[in-house]
């Protein structure tokens, strides 16, 4: 027997809607446990979204969807020019990048230790921070050994799938 949805689960779901639309998100899927919902739109009517915007909205979703306009996409000419500037200081470096999308924690726990700070040597497979995407917390393993350069994310910011998380100077 398929259970109705609730009044308040059918306006979050609008509310869903329209925030996607006016991002300009053409396709949208999430699948929570028994909970799954594809949204297709009008690609006419549609165009390209940040993942970081997704991130947000997802990360808020759980709780409600009744502020889409916190996740206000930011303007992509100061984010372009701040991540040129770091591309061209970290030539010869490796970049760690980030395999999911999500939100980037720096340490196990509020007040704990960071996992990794600049001029820490890593091994490769050792974890250096944690992606929480819908309220899963992933471990981000190092994928050479190395000498951490600089931390590129701040805690608590919302990452997208392939952005550089650190820098590490290889062994």
């Amino acid at each position: 027997m398929k259970e109705r949805m609730k009044q308040q689960d059918i306006e979050d779901l609008r509310q869903l809607i329209e925030f996607l639309k006016s991002h300009g998100v053409s396709e949208f899927d999430v699948d929570r446990g028994d909970l799954k919902i594809r949204l297709k739109f009008n690609p006419q009517e549609s165009g390209p979204a940040s993942l970081s915007d997704l991130a947000r909205l997802l990360q808020t979703a759980p709780q409600t969807v009744a502020h889409p306009a916190a996740a206000a996409h930011t303007g992509a000419t100061s984010g372009a020019a701040a991540a040129a500037a770091p591309a061209a200081d970290d030539a010869g470096l490796h970049m760690v990048k980030s395999p999911i999308v999500g939100t980037f924690y720096a340490s196990p726990s509020p007040g704990a230790s960071p996992f990794v700070a600049p001029g820490d040597h890593v091994e490769k497979g050792q974890v250096i921070g944690i992606i929480e995407a819908m309220k899963l917390m992933n471990e981000i393993e190092s994928d050479v050994a190395g000498e951490v350069v600089k931390c590129l994310v701040s805690n608590g910011q919302a990452i997208e799938f392939g952005q550089p998380l650190f820098s590490v100077r290889q062994a």
